[in-house]
């Protein structure tokens, strides 16, 4: 294998640019399927079928069907319908759904490990509803499940690359250009490998150190 450093350094700062693209689709992307995720698992506890039935309806198709195919579909069809948006707010938004299906089950798994003498004693102490959920129930349900929450983050780093599918240039789709034009594969490549095993790395330090700080 002719290593060349020279090509590595030319690729850096194609490097530099989808490195933060891909930051931000994951920071983004984590954020709506945090959120949205935990919308849904509220939504799911609502006493009626009028409520719960379209949202697990939703929410069933979202995760049984391929992350590429919601690319495609938002990205191509809704235009169709006068509904435009950028290729990478379509898909920080489409990883971001695609997601959340998967946070909500692991929401709603915290929320059924909360004790029932929690909900007994907010019960008792007469605290409203919503006080109860954000003073009693949800810091200890979250409490429990960041780990869970970590290793979809890391999952979700490693779809970015699927956004190319729409034309949005992060690092794997940087490093393809640079080798086309080029006809150096080995070193963009490699550096886009090592870029992913650090983000990864980084990240799952950086969620040891929030679960350790939530147990603490």
């Amino acid at each position: 294998m002719n290593w060349d450093w020279s090509a590595v350094s030319d690729f850096m700062p194609d490097f530099r640019a989808g490195l933060l693209v891909t930051l931000q689709i994951l920071v983004l992307g984590s954020l709506i399927s945090f959120v949205l995720g935990l919308v849904w698992a509220l939504l799911m506890r609502v006493p009626t079928r009028w409520v719960t039935w379209p949202v697990g309806a939703v929410t069933e198709f979202v995760r049984n069907t391929p992350l590429l195919v919601q690319l495609f579909f938002l990205f191509y069809v809704l235009p169709e319908w006068g509904l435009t948006f950028s290729a990478l707010a379509t898909g920080v938004f489409a990883i971001g759904l695609h997601y959340s299906t998967y946070t909500m089950q692991v929401y709603r798994a915290g929320i059924e490990a909360v004790p029932a003498g929690q909900w007994e004693a907010a019960t008792a102490l007469n605290l409203p509803l919503r006080r109860t959920w954000t003073a009693v129930i949800l810091p200890q349900a979250v409490r429990r499940v960041v780990p869970a929450l970590g290793n979809y983050v890391i999952a979700m780093l490693k779809d970015t690359p699927l956004l190319m599918a729409i034309t949005v240039l992060e690092m794997l789709g940087h490093a393809r250009l640079f080798s086309q034009e080029n006809f150096r594969f080995t070193e963009p490549l490699t550096v886009i490998g090592v870029a992913f095993i650090v983000i990864s790395y980084l990240a799952s330090l950086a969620l040891r150190a929030l679960e350790r700080r939530l147990v603490h």
